[in-house]
Protein backbone atom coordinates (compact mmCIF):
# COMPACT_ATOMS: atom_id res chain seq x y z
CA UNK A 1 0.00 0.00 0.00
CA UNK A 2 2.76 2.41 0.91
CA UNK A 3 4.62 1.48 -2.24
CA UNK A 4 1.63 2.33 -4.34
CA UNK A 5 1.22 5.70 -2.63
CA UNK A 6 4.90 6.52 -3.13
CA UNK A 7 4.69 5.60 -6.79
CA UNK A 8 1.60 7.79 -7.23
CA UNK A 9 3.33 10.72 -5.52
CA UNK A 10 6.38 10.28 -7.75
CA UNK A 11 4.24 10.34 -10.91
CA UNK A 12 2.56 13.55 -9.72
CA UNK A 13 5.95 15.18 -9.09
CA UNK A 14 7.25 14.20 -12.54
CA UNK A 15 4.05 15.50 -14.15
CA UNK A 16 4.36 18.77 -12.25
CA UNK A 17 7.99 19.21 -13.38
CA UNK A 18 7.01 18.49 -16.98
CA UNK A 19 4.20 21.03 -16.83
CA UNK A 20 6.65 23.66 -15.51
CA UNK A 21 9.41 22.83 -18.04
CA UNK A 22 7.31 23.11 -21.20
CA UNK A 23 6.52 26.85 -20.91
CA UNK A 24 10.12 27.57 -19.97
CA UNK A 25 11.36 25.61 -22.97
CA UNK A 26 8.90 27.41 -25.23
CA UNK A 27 10.01 30.82 -23.89
CA UNK A 28 13.65 29.99 -24.38
CA UNK A 29 13.06 28.97 -27.97
CA UNK A 30 11.57 32.42 -28.81
CA UNK A 31 13.91 34.54 -31.01
CA UNK A 32 15.42 37.51 -29.25
CA UNK A 33 14.11 40.67 -31.01
CA UNK A 34 16.74 42.85 -32.71
CA UNK A 35 17.02 46.60 -32.21
CA UNK A 36 14.62 48.53 -34.49
CA UNK A 37 16.12 49.56 -37.75
CA UNK A 38 16.69 53.31 -38.36
CA UNK A 39 14.36 54.60 -41.07
CA UNK A 40 15.92 55.09 -44.48
CA UNK A 41 17.24 58.65 -44.82
CA UNK A 42 14.67 60.94 -46.32
CA UNK A 43 15.69 62.54 -49.56
CA UNK A 44 16.63 66.18 -48.90
CA UNK A 45 14.20 68.70 -50.32
CA UNK A 46 15.48 70.76 -53.23
CA UNK A 47 16.71 74.24 -52.28
CA UNK A 48 14.33 75.78 -54.80
CA UNK A 49 10.71 74.98 -55.64
CA UNK A 50 10.30 72.20 -58.15
CA UNK A 51 8.24 74.47 -60.33
CA UNK A 52 10.42 76.06 -63.00
CA UNK A 53 11.73 79.51 -62.21
CA UNK A 54 10.44 82.46 -64.11
CA UNK A 55 13.19 83.72 -66.41
CA UNK A 56 15.18 86.68 -65.10
CA UNK A 57 13.92 89.95 -66.60
CA UNK A 58 16.12 91.65 -69.13
CA UNK A 59 18.31 94.27 -67.49
CA UNK A 60 17.92 97.87 -68.55
CA UNK A 61 21.43 97.79 -70.02
CA UNK A 62 23.50 94.76 -71.03
CA UNK A 63 26.37 96.08 -68.92
CA UNK A 64 24.29 95.43 -65.79
CA UNK A 65 23.09 91.80 -65.98
CA UNK A 66 20.71 90.55 -63.34
CA UNK A 67 22.24 88.03 -60.96
CA UNK A 68 20.78 84.61 -61.61
CA UNK A 69 20.26 83.92 -57.93
CA UNK A 70 18.23 87.11 -57.48
CA UNK A 71 15.92 87.07 -60.46
CA UNK A 72 12.87 89.20 -60.02
CA UNK A 73 9.57 88.15 -61.47
CA UNK A 74 8.44 89.68 -64.75
CA UNK A 75 6.06 91.96 -62.89
CA UNK A 76 9.05 93.76 -61.35
CA UNK A 77 11.09 94.49 -64.43
CA UNK A 78 12.49 97.91 -65.15
CA UNK A 79 10.66 99.73 -67.89
CA UNK A 80 13.08 99.84 -70.86
CA UNK A 81 12.70 103.59 -71.33
CA UNK A 82 13.53 104.30 -67.71
CA UNK A 83 17.17 103.57 -67.23
CA UNK A 84 19.29 104.64 -64.33
CA UNK A 85 19.16 101.31 -62.49
CA UNK A 86 22.84 100.61 -62.52
CA UNK A 87 23.62 98.25 -59.67
CA UNK A 88 26.48 95.83 -60.07
CA UNK A 89 25.00 92.56 -61.36
CA UNK A 90 21.65 93.40 -59.75
CA UNK A 91 20.02 95.67 -62.25
CA UNK A 92 16.30 95.93 -61.90
CA UNK A 93 16.16 93.06 -59.42
CA UNK A 94 14.86 92.59 -55.93
CA UNK A 95 16.55 90.45 -53.33
CA UNK A 96 14.59 87.30 -52.44
CA UNK A 97 11.89 88.19 -49.98
CA UNK A 98 12.19 91.95 -50.53
CA UNK A 99 9.60 93.07 -53.00
CA UNK A 100 10.20 96.20 -55.05
CA UNK A 101 6.89 96.83 -56.71
CA UNK A 102 6.10 99.78 -58.97
CA UNK A 103 4.49 102.77 -57.28
CA UNK A 104 2.26 105.07 -59.33
CA UNK A 105 3.80 103.70 -62.47
CA UNK A 106 7.34 104.35 -61.30
CA UNK A 107 9.68 101.47 -60.72
CA UNK A 108 10.80 101.00 -57.14
CA UNK A 109 13.45 98.36 -56.80
CA UNK A 110 14.87 97.10 -53.56
CA UNK A 111 18.25 95.52 -52.89
CA UNK A 112 19.30 94.00 -49.58
CA UNK A 113 16.10 95.30 -47.99
CA UNK A 114 16.87 98.94 -48.68
CA UNK A 115 14.03 100.52 -50.58
CA UNK A 116 14.47 103.47 -52.90
CA UNK A 117 11.53 105.14 -54.55
CA UNK A 118 12.31 107.44 -57.43
CA UNK A 119 10.96 110.94 -57.69
CA UNK A 120 8.04 111.89 -59.81
CA UNK A 121 8.78 112.40 -63.45
CA UNK A 122 9.74 115.92 -64.39
CA UNK A 123 8.27 117.71 -67.41
CA UNK A 124 9.48 116.10 -70.57
CA UNK A 125 11.14 113.17 -68.82
CA UNK A 126 10.27 109.69 -67.83
CA UNK A 127 10.71 108.76 -64.20
CA UNK A 128 14.30 107.87 -63.40
CA UNK A 129 14.58 105.13 -60.82
CA UNK A 130 17.52 105.64 -58.52
CA UNK A 131 17.94 102.03 -57.59
CA UNK A 132 20.06 100.99 -54.70
CA UNK A 133 23.34 99.28 -55.45
CA UNK A 134 24.73 96.46 -53.35
CA UNK A 135 22.92 97.84 -50.35
CA UNK A 136 23.70 101.46 -51.15
CA UNK A 137 20.65 103.63 -51.34
CA UNK A 138 20.73 106.45 -53.79
CA UNK A 139 17.35 108.11 -53.67
CA UNK A 140 15.89 111.25 -52.22
CA UNK A 141 13.34 111.85 -49.51
CA UNK A 142 10.25 113.75 -50.61
CA UNK A 143 12.20 115.11 -53.54
CA UNK A 144 14.63 116.98 -51.30
CA UNK A 145 18.35 116.68 -51.97
CA UNK A 146 20.32 115.04 -49.27
CA UNK A 147 17.59 112.49 -48.65
CA UNK A 148 19.62 109.58 -50.00
CA UNK A 149 20.75 107.01 -47.52
CA UNK A 150 24.49 107.45 -46.89
CA UNK A 151 26.53 104.98 -48.88
CA UNK A 152 28.05 102.12 -46.94
CA UNK A 153 31.58 102.09 -48.30
CA UNK A 154 33.07 99.69 -45.77
CA UNK A 155 33.22 96.96 -48.40
CA UNK A 156 34.35 99.21 -51.25
CA UNK A 157 37.91 100.37 -51.85
CA UNK A 158 38.16 103.84 -53.38
CA UNK A 159 41.77 104.62 -52.58
CA UNK A 160 44.07 104.58 -55.59
CA UNK A 161 47.31 102.63 -55.08
CA UNK A 162 50.47 104.66 -54.79
CA UNK A 163 52.46 106.76 -52.34
CA UNK A 164 52.40 110.34 -51.13
CA UNK A 165 55.58 112.40 -51.04
CA UNK A 166 56.02 115.53 -48.93
CA UNK A 167 57.75 118.17 -51.04
CA UNK A 168 60.50 120.52 -50.00
CA UNK A 169 59.19 123.98 -49.33
CA UNK A 170 55.67 122.68 -48.74
CA UNK A 171 53.08 120.81 -50.69
CA UNK A 172 52.73 117.17 -51.59
CA UNK A 173 52.59 114.81 -54.54
CA UNK A 174 50.95 111.46 -55.10
CA UNK A 175 52.91 108.95 -57.17
CA UNK A 176 51.49 105.90 -58.90
CA UNK A 177 53.15 102.50 -58.36
CA UNK A 178 54.81 102.75 -61.81
CA UNK A 179 56.39 106.09 -60.90
CA UNK A 180 53.95 108.28 -62.82
CA UNK A 181 52.78 111.46 -61.13
CA UNK A 182 49.11 111.27 -60.22
CA UNK A 183 48.72 114.67 -58.56
CA UNK A 184 50.67 117.60 -57.17
CA UNK A 185 49.50 120.26 -54.73
CA UNK A 186 52.04 123.03 -54.41
CA UNK A 187 52.07 126.82 -54.07
CA UNK A 188 48.34 127.11 -54.67
CA UNK A 189 48.46 125.04 -57.86
CA UNK A 190 46.81 121.63 -58.24
CA UNK A 191 48.06 119.34 -61.03
CA UNK A 192 46.25 116.12 -61.91
CA UNK A 193 47.62 113.56 -64.35
CA UNK A 194 45.08 111.17 -65.85
CA UNK A 195 45.49 107.45 -66.34
CA UNK A 196 45.49 108.00 -70.11
CA UNK A 197 48.03 110.82 -69.92
CA UNK A 198 45.82 113.91 -69.76
CA UNK A 199 46.74 116.82 -67.50
CA UNK A 200 44.53 119.33 -65.68
CA UNK A 201 45.95 122.32 -63.80
CA UNK A 202 43.92 124.53 -61.48
CA UNK A 203 45.03 127.64 -59.59
CA UNK A 204 43.64 130.93 -58.34
CA UNK A 205 45.54 134.14 -59.07
CA UNK A 206 44.33 137.66 -58.24
CA UNK A 207 40.76 136.49 -57.83
CA UNK A 208 40.73 134.60 -61.15
CA UNK A 209 40.29 130.85 -61.38
CA UNK A 210 42.64 129.47 -64.04
CA UNK A 211 41.94 125.97 -65.38
CA UNK A 212 44.21 124.41 -67.98
CA UNK A 213 43.10 121.24 -69.76
CA UNK A 214 45.26 119.29 -72.19
CA UNK A 215 48.23 121.03 -73.70
CA UNK A 216 46.67 123.88 -75.64
CA UNK A 217 43.73 125.35 -73.82
CA UNK A 218 41.54 125.96 -70.82
CA UNK A 219 39.66 128.90 -69.32
CA UNK A 220 39.99 131.84 -66.96
CA UNK A 221 36.98 132.55 -64.74
CA UNK A 222 36.29 135.88 -63.07
CA UNK A 223 33.47 137.40 -61.04
CA UNK A 224 31.11 139.27 -63.35
CA UNK A 225 27.77 140.66 -62.09
CA UNK A 226 25.04 140.06 -59.53
CA UNK A 227 21.44 139.97 -60.72
CA UNK A 228 18.27 138.78 -59.08
CA UNK A 229 20.21 137.85 -55.97
CA UNK A 230 22.56 135.54 -57.88
CA UNK A 231 26.24 135.97 -58.65
CA UNK A 232 27.38 135.39 -62.23
CA UNK A 233 30.87 134.64 -63.48
CA UNK A 234 32.48 134.98 -66.90
CA UNK A 235 34.66 132.27 -68.41
CA UNK A 236 37.00 133.07 -71.26
CA UNK A 237 37.93 129.87 -73.04
CA UNK A 238 41.12 129.75 -75.05
CA UNK A 239 42.04 126.91 -77.39
CA UNK A 240 44.65 126.94 -80.15
CA UNK A 241 44.55 130.73 -80.35
CA UNK A 242 40.74 131.09 -80.42
CA UNK A 243 38.64 132.77 -77.71
CA UNK A 244 35.05 132.31 -76.67
CA UNK A 245 33.16 133.50 -73.60
CA UNK A 246 30.50 131.89 -71.43
CA UNK A 247 28.52 133.00 -68.39
CA UNK A 248 28.08 130.82 -65.31
CA UNK A 249 25.75 131.29 -62.40
CA UNK A 250 27.10 130.79 -58.91
CA UNK A 251 25.64 128.27 -56.45
CA UNK A 252 26.59 127.70 -52.85
CA UNK A 253 25.78 124.35 -51.27
CA UNK A 254 27.21 122.45 -48.34
CA UNK A 255 29.89 125.07 -47.74
CA UNK A 256 31.19 124.88 -51.34
CA UNK A 257 30.81 127.06 -54.44
CA UNK A 258 29.58 125.63 -57.73
CA UNK A 259 29.16 127.18 -61.15
CA UNK A 260 26.31 126.37 -63.53
CA UNK A 261 26.15 127.14 -67.25
CA UNK A 262 23.88 130.07 -68.10
CA UNK A 263 22.30 130.27 -71.56
CA UNK A 264 23.50 133.19 -73.71
CA UNK A 265 20.15 133.37 -75.49
CA UNK A 266 16.78 131.67 -75.57
CA UNK A 267 14.68 130.46 -78.47
CA UNK A 268 11.02 131.34 -78.58
CA UNK A 269 8.88 128.79 -76.69
CA UNK A 270 7.36 127.45 -79.94
CA UNK A 271 10.73 126.20 -81.16
CA UNK A 272 11.35 124.33 -77.91
CA UNK A 273 7.91 122.76 -78.25
CA UNK A 274 8.71 121.66 -81.82
CA UNK A 275 11.99 120.13 -80.62
CA UNK A 276 10.34 118.40 -77.67
CA UNK A 277 7.27 116.82 -79.27
CA UNK A 278 7.28 113.91 -81.76
CA UNK A 279 7.43 114.80 -85.42
CA UNK A 280 4.53 113.90 -87.68
CA UNK A 281 6.64 111.11 -89.19
CA UNK A 282 10.11 109.74 -88.39
CA UNK A 283 13.04 111.32 -90.21
CA UNK A 284 15.88 109.35 -91.78
CA UNK A 285 19.04 111.43 -91.62
CA UNK A 286 21.90 109.01 -92.20
CA UNK A 287 25.66 109.22 -91.78
CA UNK A 288 25.95 111.07 -95.07
CA UNK A 289 23.69 113.87 -93.89
CA UNK A 290 25.67 114.10 -90.67
CA UNK A 291 28.94 114.23 -92.59
CA UNK A 292 30.64 111.59 -90.45
CA UNK A 293 31.44 109.11 -93.21
CA UNK A 294 35.16 108.40 -93.41
CA UNK A 295 35.97 110.34 -90.22
CA UNK A 296 38.64 108.48 -88.18
CA UNK A 297 36.82 108.95 -84.89
CA UNK A 298 33.61 107.50 -86.35
CA UNK A 299 35.33 104.32 -87.48
CA UNK A 300 37.30 104.05 -84.24
CA UNK A 301 34.17 104.06 -82.07
CA UNK A 302 32.03 102.02 -84.46
CA UNK A 303 31.84 99.10 -82.02
CA UNK A 304 30.69 101.39 -79.21
CA UNK A 305 28.03 103.58 -80.79
CA UNK A 306 25.66 103.45 -83.72
CA UNK A 307 23.41 106.40 -84.59
CA UNK A 308 19.66 105.91 -84.59
CA UNK A 309 18.40 104.62 -87.95
CA UNK A 310 15.54 107.15 -87.86
CA UNK A 311 14.58 110.08 -85.65
CA UNK A 312 11.00 110.21 -84.33
CA UNK A 313 11.67 113.63 -82.77
CA UNK A 314 14.37 116.25 -82.44
CA UNK A 315 15.32 114.90 -79.01
CA UNK A 316 16.77 111.75 -80.59
CA UNK A 317 18.54 113.76 -83.29
CA UNK A 318 20.08 115.90 -80.55
CA UNK A 319 21.06 112.77 -78.61
CA UNK A 320 23.19 111.55 -81.51
CA UNK A 321 24.55 115.05 -81.97
CA UNK A 322 25.72 115.13 -78.33
CA UNK A 323 27.22 111.63 -78.36
CA UNK A 324 29.07 112.32 -81.62
CA UNK A 325 30.49 115.59 -80.27
CA UNK A 326 31.82 113.85 -77.16
CA UNK A 327 33.36 110.97 -79.08
CA UNK A 328 35.09 113.40 -81.43
CA UNK A 329 36.48 115.19 -78.36
CA UNK A 330 37.57 111.87 -76.83
CA UNK A 331 39.42 110.90 -80.00
CA UNK A 332 41.21 114.26 -80.22
CA UNK A 333 42.05 114.31 -76.49
CA UNK A 334 43.54 110.82 -76.58
CA UNK A 335 45.63 111.64 -79.62
CA UNK A 336 46.94 114.74 -77.84
CA UNK A 337 47.58 112.81 -74.61
CA UNK A 338 49.41 110.06 -76.50
CA UNK A 339 51.68 112.62 -78.13
CA UNK A 340 52.36 114.35 -74.81
CA UNK A 341 53.04 111.02 -73.08
CA UNK A 342 55.44 109.95 -75.82
CA UNK A 343 57.32 113.23 -75.46
CA UNK A 344 57.44 112.85 -71.68
CA UNK A 345 58.70 109.27 -71.91
CA UNK A 346 61.41 110.30 -74.38
CA UNK A 347 62.48 113.21 -72.19
CA UNK A 348 62.56 111.05 -69.06
CA UNK A 349 64.50 108.32 -70.78
CA UNK A 350 67.06 110.82 -72.04
CA UNK A 351 67.41 112.40 -68.60
CA UNK A 352 67.82 108.97 -66.99
CA UNK A 353 70.37 107.79 -69.53
CA UNK A 354 67.83 105.40 -71.09
CA UNK A 355 67.52 103.57 -67.77
CA UNK A 356 63.77 103.83 -67.71
CA UNK A 357 61.05 106.44 -67.84
CA UNK A 358 59.67 107.85 -64.63
CA UNK A 359 56.43 109.14 -66.10
CA UNK A 360 55.42 106.36 -68.47
CA UNK A 361 51.65 105.93 -68.63
CA UNK A 362 50.35 102.84 -66.86
CA UNK A 363 48.90 99.90 -68.80
CA UNK A 364 45.33 100.31 -69.96
CA UNK A 365 42.76 99.11 -67.48
CA UNK A 366 40.81 95.94 -68.30
CA UNK A 367 37.73 96.90 -70.25
CA UNK A 368 34.16 95.79 -69.90
CA UNK A 369 33.17 97.63 -73.07
CA UNK A 370 29.75 96.99 -74.48
CA UNK A 371 27.89 98.75 -77.21
CA UNK A 372 26.04 101.85 -76.05
CA UNK A 373 22.69 100.19 -75.46
CA UNK A 374 19.28 101.50 -76.55
CA UNK A 375 18.33 101.85 -72.88
CA UNK A 376 21.32 104.05 -72.08
CA UNK A 377 20.71 106.12 -75.20
CA UNK A 378 17.10 106.47 -74.09
CA UNK A 379 18.30 107.81 -70.75
CA UNK A 380 20.35 110.45 -72.59
CA UNK A 381 17.37 111.30 -74.79
CA UNK A 382 15.23 111.67 -71.65
CA UNK A 383 17.82 114.08 -70.24
CA UNK A 384 17.75 116.01 -73.52
CA UNK A 385 13.97 116.29 -73.32
CA UNK A 386 14.18 117.43 -69.72
CA UNK A 387 16.61 120.20 -70.67
CA UNK A 388 14.42 121.28 -73.59
CA UNK A 389 11.41 121.49 -71.28
CA UNK A 390 13.41 123.47 -68.69
CA UNK A 391 14.68 125.86 -71.38
CA UNK A 392 11.15 126.38 -72.67
CA UNK A 393 10.01 127.28 -69.14
CA UNK A 394 12.94 129.65 -68.62
CA UNK A 395 12.41 131.28 -72.02
CA UNK A 396 8.96 132.34 -70.90
CA UNK A 397 10.17 134.02 -67.71
CA UNK A 398 10.68 137.80 -67.60
CA UNK A 399 14.30 138.89 -67.64
CA UNK A 400 15.78 140.46 -64.51
CA UNK A 401 17.18 143.93 -64.67
CA UNK A 402 20.02 145.86 -63.20
CA UNK A 403 23.57 144.84 -62.58
CA UNK A 404 26.34 145.19 -60.07
CA UNK A 405 29.76 143.68 -59.46
CA UNK A 406 29.48 140.06 -58.40
CA UNK A 407 29.27 139.35 -54.70
CA UNK A 408 31.39 136.58 -53.18
CA UNK A 409 29.88 133.14 -53.64
CA UNK A 410 29.57 132.80 -49.87
CA UNK A 411 26.98 135.60 -49.92
CA UNK A 412 24.63 133.50 -52.04
CA UNK A 413 21.82 131.63 -50.36
CA UNK A 414 22.21 127.86 -50.12
CA UNK A 415 20.89 126.29 -53.29
CA UNK A 416 21.33 122.83 -54.72
CA UNK A 417 23.52 122.86 -57.86
CA UNK A 418 22.14 121.10 -60.94
CA UNK A 419 24.64 118.24 -60.44
CA UNK A 420 22.76 117.21 -57.27
CA UNK A 421 19.25 117.98 -58.50
CA UNK A 422 17.18 114.77 -58.15
CA UNK A 423 15.83 115.42 -61.66
CA UNK A 424 19.30 114.84 -63.14
CA UNK A 425 20.63 111.30 -62.84
CA UNK A 426 22.28 110.63 -66.20
CA UNK A 427 25.60 112.28 -67.03
CA UNK A 428 27.74 112.10 -70.16
CA UNK A 429 31.44 112.37 -69.31
CA UNK A 430 32.98 115.47 -70.92
CA UNK A 431 36.68 115.08 -70.03
CA UNK A 432 38.88 112.43 -68.45
CA UNK A 433 37.96 111.67 -64.85
CA UNK A 434 40.00 109.12 -62.92
CA UNK A 435 38.22 106.93 -60.38
CA UNK A 436 38.90 103.76 -58.39
CA UNK A 437 36.89 100.59 -59.03
CA UNK A 438 37.54 97.53 -56.85
CA UNK A 439 40.79 99.02 -55.64
CA UNK A 440 42.13 99.65 -59.16
CA UNK A 441 42.46 103.05 -60.77
CA UNK A 442 40.75 103.54 -64.14
CA UNK A 443 39.48 106.38 -66.28
CA UNK A 444 36.19 107.67 -67.57
CA UNK A 445 36.51 109.62 -70.81
CA UNK A 446 34.35 111.67 -73.16
CA UNK A 447 31.26 109.79 -74.25
CA UNK A 448 31.11 107.37 -71.29
CA UNK A 449 27.80 107.48 -69.46
CA UNK A 450 27.28 107.34 -65.70
CA UNK A 451 24.23 107.28 -63.45
CA UNK A 452 24.30 109.18 -60.17
CA UNK A 453 23.02 107.00 -57.32
CA UNK A 454 23.66 109.17 -54.27
CA UNK A 455 22.43 112.66 -53.46
CA UNK A 456 24.57 113.43 -50.42
CA UNK A 457 28.31 114.04 -50.94
CA UNK A 458 30.76 112.40 -48.57
CA UNK A 459 33.54 114.19 -46.67
CA UNK A 460 35.56 114.34 -49.90
CA UNK A 461 32.63 115.92 -51.76
CA UNK A 462 32.04 112.78 -53.84
CA UNK A 463 28.90 110.80 -54.57
CA UNK A 464 28.31 107.21 -55.61
CA UNK A 465 27.67 106.62 -59.31
CA UNK A 466 27.32 103.60 -61.53
CA UNK A 467 29.02 103.30 -64.90
CA UNK A 468 26.18 102.75 -67.36
CA UNK A 469 28.34 102.51 -70.48
CA UNK A 470 32.04 102.84 -71.25
CA UNK A 471 34.51 102.59 -74.08
CA UNK A 472 37.44 100.26 -74.54
CA UNK A 473 40.24 100.75 -71.98
CA UNK A 474 37.98 102.84 -69.72
CA UNK A 475 36.46 101.70 -66.43
CA UNK A 476 34.27 98.66 -66.97
CA UNK A 477 30.54 99.20 -67.26
CA UNK A 478 28.54 98.11 -64.23
CA UNK A 479 31.14 99.25 -61.69
CA UNK A 480 30.22 101.55 -58.81
CA UNK A 481 32.66 104.39 -58.24
CA UNK A 482 32.89 107.74 -56.49
CA UNK A 483 32.91 110.95 -58.57
CA UNK A 484 33.42 114.48 -57.28
CA UNK A 485 30.36 116.73 -57.42
CA UNK A 486 32.49 119.39 -59.14
CA UNK A 487 33.17 116.93 -61.98
CA UNK A 488 29.47 116.08 -62.26
CA UNK A 489 28.63 119.78 -62.40
CA UNK A 490 31.09 120.33 -65.23
CA UNK A 491 29.57 117.35 -67.08
CA UNK A 492 26.15 118.92 -66.70
CA UNK A 493 27.47 122.32 -67.83
CA UNK A 494 29.04 120.79 -70.90
CA UNK A 495 25.82 118.89 -71.64
CA UNK A 496 23.79 122.11 -71.60
CA UNK A 497 26.36 123.94 -73.69
CA UNK A 498 26.43 121.16 -76.28
CA UNK A 499 22.64 121.13 -76.32
CA UNK A 500 22.64 124.85 -77.12
CA UNK A 501 25.03 124.16 -79.99
CA UNK A 502 22.84 121.27 -81.12
CA UNK A 503 19.72 123.43 -81.04
CA UNK A 504 21.52 126.00 -83.17
CA UNK A 505 22.47 123.30 -85.69
CA UNK A 506 18.91 121.98 -85.60
CA UNK A 507 17.52 125.45 -86.31
CA UNK A 508 19.79 125.78 -89.32
CA UNK A 509 18.81 122.37 -90.74
CA UNK A 510 15.06 122.35 -90.06
CA UNK A 511 13.03 122.10 -93.23
CA UNK A 512 15.87 120.38 -95.13
CA UNK A 513 16.82 116.77 -95.84
CA UNK A 514 13.35 115.52 -94.96
CA UNK A 515 13.34 117.21 -91.54
CA UNK A 516 10.05 119.02 -90.82
CA UNK A 517 10.03 122.80 -90.78
CA UNK A 518 10.06 124.46 -87.36
CA UNK A 519 7.39 127.06 -86.58
CA UNK A 520 9.76 129.63 -85.08
CA UNK A 521 13.55 129.83 -84.73
CA UNK A 522 13.82 133.36 -83.36
CA UNK A 523 15.95 134.04 -80.28
CA UNK A 524 15.98 136.45 -77.37
CA UNK A 525 19.23 137.54 -75.74
CA UNK A 526 19.88 136.41 -72.18
CA UNK A 527 19.30 138.84 -69.33
CA UNK A 528 22.99 138.35 -68.47
CA UNK A 529 24.87 138.88 -71.75
CA UNK A 530 28.44 137.68 -71.93
CA UNK A 531 31.26 140.24 -71.66
CA UNK A 532 34.04 140.58 -74.26
CA UNK A 533 36.77 137.92 -74.08
CA UNK A 534 39.48 138.36 -71.49
CA UNK A 535 42.46 138.91 -73.78
CA UNK A 536 44.88 138.03 -70.98
CA UNK A 537 43.49 134.49 -70.71
CA UNK A 538 45.84 133.00 -73.29
CA UNK A 539 48.93 134.36 -71.52
CA UNK A 540 47.64 133.23 -68.10
CA UNK A 541 47.09 129.70 -69.36
CA UNK A 542 50.49 129.60 -71.06
CA UNK A 543 52.23 130.78 -67.90
CA UNK A 544 50.39 128.16 -65.87
CA UNK A 545 51.48 125.41 -68.26
CA UNK A 546 55.11 126.43 -67.92
CA UNK A 547 54.88 126.60 -64.12
CA UNK A 548 53.33 123.13 -64.06
CA UNK A 549 56.06 121.75 -66.32
CA UNK A 550 58.74 123.05 -63.96
CA UNK A 551 56.89 121.80 -60.90
CA UNK A 552 56.61 118.29 -62.34
CA UNK A 553 60.33 118.19 -63.11
CA UNK A 554 61.09 119.11 -59.50
CA UNK A 555 58.56 116.62 -58.15
CA UNK A 556 60.05 113.77 -60.18
CA UNK A 557 63.50 114.56 -58.83
CA UNK A 558 62.28 114.69 -55.24
CA UNK A 559 60.15 111.55 -55.61
CA UNK A 560 63.05 109.59 -57.10
CA UNK A 561 65.49 110.79 -54.45
CA UNK A 562 63.13 110.14 -51.54
CA UNK A 563 62.19 106.66 -52.70
CA UNK A 564 59.63 106.54 -49.94
CA UNK A 565 56.88 108.63 -48.53
CA UNK A 566 53.65 107.65 -46.88
CA UNK A 567 51.47 105.08 -48.56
Amino acid sequence: MNCMMKESALRKSVLFLLLMAVPALAWGQKKTPSAPKAPAPKASAPSHPSAPKAPAPKASAPSHPSAASHSSTPSHTTTPSRTGTASTSRTGTSTTGHTGSPTNGRTNTTTNNRSNTNNGAKPGTTGRPGTTTAGKAGGTTNGRPGGGTPTNRATMSHTAPGRTVSLKGGGSANIRPNGQIRSVNRNGMQINRGVHGSRTIVSTRNGARIVTTGGHGGYVQRAYVTRGGHAYYSRTYYYHGAYRVGVYRGYYWGGRPYYGYYHPYWYHPAFYGWAYNPWSSPVYWGVGAWGWGGAPWFGFYGAYWNPYPVYPSAAFWLTDYLIAANLQAAYAAQAEANAAAANAVAADAAAAGNQGASNAPPPAAPSGQVELSPEVKQAIADEVKAQIAASQAQAGQPASSGGAPAAPAAANAEEVPPALDPAHRTFVVDTEVDVVADGQECALTQGDVITRLGDTPDQDNKVNVSIASSKKSDCAAGKNVLVAVDDLQEMHNHFEEQLDEGMKALASKQGTGGMPKAPDTGTVASDVPAPPPDQSAGKALEDQQKAADQTEVEVKQEANSSGGGSQ
